[in-house]
């Protein structure tokens, strides 16, 4: 991408693009940091290259912090602030960063082995996936503590995760939630030991971006399409299904999913192991 950073070391292999955040001593969301995200967020989305986004931390005990309370306190102060119309997009730089990665073509995934809060746990809740370690993560909106409210899409988003009574307990709370209660309540896909956390993203990511590209990015536009009312999401789920027979890489994979063994029983009971060859262009791996 060209891009340089301050508080993030960017690199990009075999289309995954990992960012690891570096903001010593706690990742603190300051406002240097959230341009960069911004602004990495705005360069990824727009890079063919890539097919997977992964954010983590370098700091094994805090992913972020959470948005800096200095700078909130300098926030202008309006009792009867005007509303903003939805039409015209994001209210905010911050919920336009947050979309920005939960609607990019990529897939997203936030690797949390630490502490995440405030507009750190905003920030991950707009990602299409989220790992967290066992025992040790731990997730916290403590904004109406403060007199405020999670303001960087929080609101919306965690009832979307969550339900809304446990999207209420977290955030009038404002207590931490544990690995494990956040893996059961749907806030991270799975909770693992530490020394499994980075091998599983590593090998998901990898295995996602073999898969063709306009795959992914149809599969989060249906999935995504599920929040409008049933009828719409299956227009939408329809027509991505019918522009994806249209592309190059469609019939080829499905072509080398039969040669190597698919609708027969030895491929069908190994059949995610099949899968995950498609991207592999010898066609010998029959």
């Amino acid at each position: 991408m060209g891009d340089s950073y301050e508080h993030l070391q960017v690199s990009t292999a075999e289309g995954v693009c990992t960012a690891v955040i570096a903001s010593p001593p706690i990742n603190l969301f300051s406002l240097e940091l959230f341009g960069e995200l911004a602004r990495f967020a705005d360069a990824v989305s727009q890079d063919d290259a890539v097919r997977v986004v992964v954010l983590k931390s370098a700091n094994p005990d805090f992913f972020i912090a959470h948005f800096d309370v200095a700078a909130i306190l300098e926030m202008p102060r309006n009792p009867t602030p005007p509303r903003s119309d939805p039409a015209k997009g994001p209210a905010n730089d911050f919920h336009r960063m947050c979309e920005t990665f939960r609607t990019m073509g990529k897939a997203t995934i936030a690797q949390i082995e630490g502490r995440v809060g405030g507009g750190g746990s905003e920030l991950v809740s707009s990602f299409d996936m989220r790992f967290g370690v066992r025992g040790k993560t731990r997730i916290c909106q403590m904004e109406v503590p403060l007199g405020i409210i999670p303001g960087g899409t929080g609101t919306q988003r965690l009832p979307r995760l969550l339900g809304r009574g446990r999207a209420l307990e977290v955030i009038l709370g404002g207590d931490d939630l544990d690995a494990e209660t956040a893996e059961a309540w749907g806030y991270l896909n799975r909770a693992l030991p530490a020394d499994e956390i980075g091998p599983f993203v590593d090998r998901l990511a990898r295995r996602i971006a073999s898969f063709p590209a306009p795959a992914i990015a149809a599969a989060k536009a249906a999935v995504d399409a599920a929040e409008r009312p049933l009828a719409e999401g299956l227009a939408e789920e329809a027509y991505l299904f019918q522009t994806l027979l249209a592309t190059e890489e469609a019939p080829r994979n499905m072509t080398r999913f039969l040669a190597r063994g698919g609708q027969t029983v030895a491929g069908e009971l190994e059949v995610g192991a099949l899968a995950g060859t498609l991207g592999q262009g010898d066609d010998t791996l029959a």
